[in-house]
């Protein structure tokens, strides 16, 4: 899995926050929800640390991400210092502590993009999950297609950056139906100076079926499986594919 300019660019870092517009976001409020009353929490794939921050003050909260631009704004912010920010990756962390709630949102297991891959993931999560603690993370359903909708002009869009001013954004995709994996470009163009950042992004859809089996394998069970931030109970036209549960 090679590093991804979207995230470990500085620049196009700064971009994050602005995109996705974390304080609206359901899978936010779900997890602030979830982690009531929880003594710890693992946050893999923080990013910029929103989520993280937004959950300290009670317990001990640790944010894991592999690249140092999202950790460099994740320090920076309000709240940050309750945080433990640690750089690393999902796949191979092992920081030789149990945690009573394990997170992998943002669809951040989609960077995972073998089937090897995901069961490493899937095996940290075990690792540092305590007994009666709970787990959550989400991936999109590919019976919904969504790469579908990233084309240019579906998603052309205007942003007004806090130090660029105007900034012109959209997407391009491709989609191999061989590997399930998609690929999708990221370009913001500053109007003001005409500069343009650009990022390759490369995403899987796995099946339900598979990562069944891989939770499984990996010492996991599902108590529910959500088919969106609000709850609702899977079904197969569900936009999310989002298990929670615990040890087996």
């Amino acid at each position: 899995m090679d590093e991804d300019r979207l995230y470990h660019d500085p620049a196009l870092a700064d971009f994050y926050d602005l995109e996705n517009g974390w304080e609206r976001a359901p899978d936010f409020d779900f997890c602030l929800k979830l982690a009531a009353g929880a003594a710890s929490v693992l946050d893999l794939g923080c990013g910029t640390g929103e989520l993280a921050v937004a959950l300290a003050g009670g317990g001990t909260v640790v944010g894991v991400d592999p690249a140092p631009a999202m950790l460099a704004i994740a320090r920076g912010k309000a709240g940050a210092e309750a945080v433990e920010f640690v750089e690393g990756d999902a796949r191979t962390l092992r920081l030789g502590r149990r945690f009573e709630l394990v997170l992998l949102t943002g669809h951040a297991f989609q960077v995972f993009l073998t089937s090897e891959d995901r069961r490493a993931a899937l095996a940290t999560i075990a690792a540092h999950l305590a007994p009666g603690g709970r787990f959550i993370f989400d991936s999109r359903n590919p019976a919904c297609r969504e790469w579908e909708e990233w084309g240019p002009e579906e998603s052309f869009r205007l942003l007004d950056h806090p130090r660029f001013g105007p900034v012109a954004a959209w997407n391009d995709v491709a989609h191999d139906p061989a590997t399930g994996i998609v690929t999708y470009g990221t370009h913001y163009e500053i109007r003001t100076t005409a500069q343009r950042l650009s990022a390759t992004s490369h995403i899987a859809f796995p099946e339900k079926a598979e990562l069944e089996a891989l939770i499984a394998e990996a010492g996991l069970r599902v108590d529910r499986w959500l088919g969106d931030w609000e709850g609702d109970a899977w079904q197969p036209d569900a936009k999310e594919l989002i298990p929670l549960g615990g040890l087996i």
